[in-house]
């Protein structure tokens, strides 16, 4: 919304000046984007009449004109301006003048011809964009009078950034009630008194759109001057604004829709055949606009048609063949009301943007018709002559958007605003903003203007009440209460470096959906206490998991499909069972295939196994410091292979699961290799213990080595702890640096090499030391774990 700042202050002049007025209305919530000052640094310009124009000797785009300035004789000035003709009154810039853009006007030769001055373009004053020629003035302009004097400058063009729900504010006359209740100051309203009609000429309309344009307003002027000249204040004011002034009639419409809101339409009575219907468009039907395109229309347009075609596109444009020009001598002008439905979205199906388009798309008052129609007709009448005829005024009752009283009390507005605003001036501010307030024992009763549709409930006004007593007048107050809050302990492990360690260690992380398909659990066998969706977004998102790993592995096989052969990834989040009640459970789960390490000379070539997703829970487990035990016992879960899965118990805590997906399984999912994962109990590797220091020992250390076999069976976690109880402190590492089986030690044996490292804090450890742990170790084996001792 751009406008003049002189013609704001002709409604509502506060006694502030152009910075504090901008200032205001942007905490108000009228963001000011633009401000443009008009009409500095005119210093020399002043109203030039040429009176004689000639062919440049040199140039063939150049003139010669004789220029008067009201002196006794004309000055020299060599021009380009294509519009540049005798009789043409135009600003001249003086010799010594400095125009906005820097440029000081001295007496120069142009081709050998000299020029003692310059004629201007609208640009060159930094009055307007348009370049194309000389700033034409009025016939009547007085020769020699300064230029900013004749143009009442300096000014400035003002331009607002608003927001959608407020269509008021894009007319002059809305903006007016904001300024008038920032200022405490009144609103000088525009002049709409009734014209009273001298013709009986009139045009029958029907509205056949239902809610879609509940009101039209029409009525015909015969005899006008379409070809009169826009007054210059007028004209000025729609050029200040943004608006390229074309032909009076026009102008005039353009004028009341930036002063009212009220977009309006005039039309050439002469090109109207019958009465004027506002319907929908049928199928296919064209209509050419005033862009000169012609635009075929689905059924979902507004049109306003006569009796045989569409003459115009309904709150968007007018048609080409109905437009007025300068031989119209009798006009039907028009101002309707269009609810938003009806107009929003269609001017750009069609390329289109025009000033009635984002206005009725954002909603028009529905009592501004009658206003405006009376407003054009008094400009009109007082520009091109005519004699109206009566309005015509056709309506739908009841569908027209109806005034609700709100109820807004004093206690909700303390308690929301958190300060107390005395009575006096909430009804002094809800009354500058033009609506009705009748007070009661609670507060008020207050019905918004019919303009404002954006005041629906009771905080709107509360709102309104914030923004005009300034929401920098609002006290800063730090929330009461005390704050608690959850410091971790020092041995607890964040999530994060869980995830650093795996990214660490080559994986990436993914985020899968919390929901999954109800036959994607089946076939892991998961499905057992999975919450089921009420109203799923599909049958793949039917029921939430119970696991990471299904989501997990589906996204290892979207990237196998794209020629990713090793994946690594890895995904915290909840899970969700139910027995009696929903329960949501932090989860770790991680899934690789595809070669152990990247491609390189450096390394072996050889595939993931489930040693190294061990390992790398065990790194996850580790990260917690602390002499936390973790051991392994055999998994038997139907989606793992029997021979290569495990359970992870964590200081005797179950604490994850690891191992190789079931062959059954992988051939279910259509995965062509083997597939290795692990899912921890997130909590239990998040609970680490404080680290805590300990003297290294000074002594040496003892190494002794012992071979033993032992039923295949036995796992060395079993092995490793017997070993370590029946040893005792002196024990401080248990290495296996060798398996092996063969025929030769028998079916369902291997053999174990297994090194013991002995030391003590407080002495060195002798031989005899030595070999009464070795004889403790192998005795505990022999009676607990059937071992045999090699020679």
């Amino acid at each position: 919304m751009k406008f003049p700042e002189s013609w704001l202050r002709e409604f509502v002049d506060p006694p502030v000046d152009r910075d504090e007025l901008c200032r205001r209305l942007t905490m108000a919530g009228l963001e000011v984007e633009v401000v443009d000052a008009l009409g500095a640094g005119l210093d020399g310009v002043v109203v030039g009449e040429i009176v004689d124009c000639a062919s440049h000797p040199n140039a063939d785009k150049l003139r010669v004109c004789q220029v008067s300035i009201g002196k006794d004789a004309p000055l020299q000035i060599v021009c380009g301006a294509p519009n540049a003709r005798a009789g043409l009154k135009a600003p001249l810039a003086t010799i010594g003048a400095q125009l906005p853009n820097g440029i000081e006007i001295k007496k120069a030769a142009l081709r050998g011809v000299e020029s003692n001055g310059m004629l201007c373009s609208a640009q060159e004053l930094a009055l307007d964009a348009d370049a194309s020629g000389l700033l034409e003035l009025p016939a009547d302009a007085p020769v020699g009078k300064r230029l900013a004097e004749y143009l009442a400058l300096p000014d400035a063009r003002i331009e607002l950034k608003l927001t959608p729900n407020r269509p008021d504010c894009l007319g002059l006359r809305g903006l007016a009630h904001d300024v008038a209740a920032l200022f405490d100051v009144a609103v000088n309203e525009a002049s709409a008194t009734p014209v009273a009609a001298v013709s009986a000429a009139s045009r029958e309309v029907h509205l056949d759109a239902g809610a879609e344009c509940p009101r039209y307003v029409g009525r015909v002027i015969e005899g006008v001057q379409a070809a009169a000249k826009s007054p210059l204040w007028l004209a000025e004011r729609l050029r200040r604004s943004g608006i390229r002034p074309i032909s009076a009639i026009v102008d005039v419409t353009q004028y009341v829709m930036l002063e009212l809101g009220q977009p309006m339409h005039a039309y050439d009575m002469a090109a109207l055949d019958g009465a004027i219907q506002v319907r929908r468009a049928r199928a296919d039907e064209t209509v050419k606009l005033l862009d000169g395109n012609e635009h075929t229309l689905a059924p979902d347009f507004l049109v306003i048609a006569d009796g045989k075609n569409a003459v115009g596109l309904a709150g968007i444009m007018g048609g080409f063949d109905s437009r007025v020009v300068d031989a119209t001598r009798d006009i039907f002008l028009e101002a309707a009301h269009f609810a938003p439905a009806a107009i929003m979205g269609r001017a750009r199906k069609l390329g289109l943007h025009t000033d009635a388009s984002h206005r009725f798309e954002r909603g028009v008052d529905s009592e501004l018709p009658r206003l405006a129609m009376e407003r054009a007709t008094r400009l009109i009448l007082d520009i091109c002559g005519g004699k109206p005829g009566p309005v015509v005024e056709t309506t739908l009752a009841d569908a027209l958007p109806k005034a609700v009283p709100l109820k807004l009390r004093r206690a909700r507005l303390a308690r929301v605003l958190g300060i107390d605003i005395a009575d006096a001036e909430v009804e002094r501010i809800l009354g500058k903003l033009d609506m009705r307030v009748e007070k009661t024992a609670e507060g008020w009763r207050v019905t918004p203007p019919s303009r404002r549709f954006d005041i629906a409930i009771e905080e709107d006004l509360i709102e309104e009440i914030a923004r005009i007593h300034g929401y920098d007048r609002v006290p800063r107050h730090a929330p009461g209460g005390e704050l608690h809050l959850h410091l971790p302990s020092e041995a607890e492990l964040s999530p994060a470096r869980l995830r650093a360690q795996l990214a660490a260690r080559g994986y990436r992380e993914a985020i899968c959906m919390s929901f999954v398909a109800r036959d994607l659990l089946e076939r892991w066998s998961l499905d057992g206490g999975s919450v089921a969706l009420a109203n799923p977004l599909s049958t793949d998102l039917a029921v939430m998991r119970t696991s990471l790993l299904p989501g997990l592995v589906e996204a290892l096989k979207y990237n196998r499909n794209r020629q990713q052969e090793r994946v690594r990834l890895f995904e915290t989040g909840l899970v969700f069972r139910t027995d009696s009640e929903l329960k949501q459970i932090p989860r770790l789960a991680a899934v690789a295939c595809g070669r152990a390490a990247p491609e390189g000379w450096a390394t072996a070539k050889r595939d993931v196994d489930f040693f190294d997703l061990k390992a790398d829970l065990e790194t996850l487990v580790a990260l917690a410091g602390g002499d936390r035990k973790s051991m392994f016992e055999s998994a038997s879960e139907p989606w793992l292979h029997p021979g290569r899965s495990a359970w992870a118990l964590i200081d005797g805590k179950l604490a994850a699961i690891v191992g190789m997906l079931h062959p059954r399984l992988l051939k279910t999912l259509d995965l062509d290799c083997d597939v290795y994962v692990f899912e921890a109990d997130l909590a239990v590797l998040t609970a680490g213990k404080v680290p805590r220091s300990k003297p290294i020992s000074v002594f040496p250390m003892l190494r002794r080595d012992i071979a033993v076999v032992v039923p295949e069976a036995i796992d060395y976690a079993a092995i490793e702890s017997c070993v370590r109880e029946a040893v005792g402190q002196h024990l401080t590492e248990v290495i296996v640096f060798d398996r092996y089986s063969g025929q030769n030690l028998g079916s369902g044996t291997k053999s174990l090499a297994i090194g013991l490292i002995l030391q003590d804090d407080s002495r060195t450890l002798t031989v005899e030391d030595a070999d009464r742990c070795v004889a403790q170790a192998v005795a505990v084996l022999e009676s607990q774990c059937q071992a045999k001792l090699r020679g």
